[in-house]
């Protein structure tokens, strides 16, 4: 038998594009995205602001529809809202007037599943993004950060194969970011969900990802795709390592080259 592990595939993006009409005029966000991204693989899409990244995760969704080409989810096309997924946005979206605890039991309430089983596995996950101690807190007792972590908990809680998060870290000062990317590696290494991080920060992008997806400006296509092969867990001196700096390197002249970033070349 061969040695060699066959990779399994989560995400299969043929051909999609996306066209926006309203009236007279058409907005092409997409064209002619090709990816996969394997089970268990943590990949990153990078890209200037209206390239189309928002829009591909809504793809992934299902919570709207492609214009041309075809998304599979573990084989299935995608034709309508995916359940078996959980989606972090930039804005966490807690219910001021639920504790912690109940905002993260909301999903299953919302799926129609009793909660109640669930309580312990909400409180463990709680524990393991370092709100053990704020299950009983509301909203406006926390911290951006912690606002986060609790919605990241709620999109874990029933256990999904694939996490979308669209920019989560976006509203958060440098510190807590840092923090919370640290704190983001260190869930997914334990958990080995298949994640697809979308980002405006190249570093992040980066520091995170296994694969770094670069995306052009509008129409979204697909410039290169770049593994990045940092070691793990990547910690806060995983900047000191020339891979690092290589992969950032190239991600930034791909913007220059384009016109996404200017500046000076030396």
């Amino acid at each position: 038998m061969s040695s060699v592990e066959v990779l399994q595939s989560a995400i299969v993006i043929d051909g999609i594009a996306k066209t926006f009409r309203r009236g007279n005029t058409e907005t092409r966000a997409l064209e002619r995205i090709d990816l996969t991204v394997h089970d268990g693989e943590f990949v990153a899409i990078v890209g200037p602001s209206g390239c189309g990244k928002s829009t591909l995760m809504r793809l992934i969704a299902g919570l709207t529809s492609a214009t041309a080409g075809s998304i599979k989810l573990h084989g299935t096309r995608v034709v309508h809202p995916q359940t078996a997924l959980g989606i972090v946005f930039q804005s966490p979206v807690l219910l001021e007037w639920r504790n912690v605890l109940a905002n993260v039991l909301l999903q299953l309430e919302l799926r129609g599943r009793d909660p109640a089983p669930h309580r312990e596995r909400a409180l463990a996950l709680l524990a393991t993004v370092g709100l053990a101690d704020f299950a009983d807190r509301y909203p406006r007792e926390l911290s951006g950060g912690m606002r986060q972590r609790a919605a990241i908990v709620r999109a874990l809680i029933h256990d999904p194969p694939l996490l979308l998060m669209d920019e989560p870290f976006g509203a958060l000062d440098a510190l807590t970011r840092e923090q919370m990317r640290v704190d983001l590696e260190a869930l997914w290494l334990e958990t080995k969900k298949t994640v697809v991080f979308i980002t405006h920060s190249i570093d992040e992008a980066v520091l995170l990802a296994d694969r770094v997806v670069v995306m052009s400006a509008r129409p979204g296509r697909i410039e290169r795709i770049l593994e990045i092969g940092l070691a793990r867990p990547r910690g806060l001196d995983a900047r000191k390592s020339s891979r690092f700096v290589e992969a950032t390197d190239l991600i930034t002249s791909i913007f220059l080259a384009r016109g996404i970033l200017h500046g000076t070349r030396h």
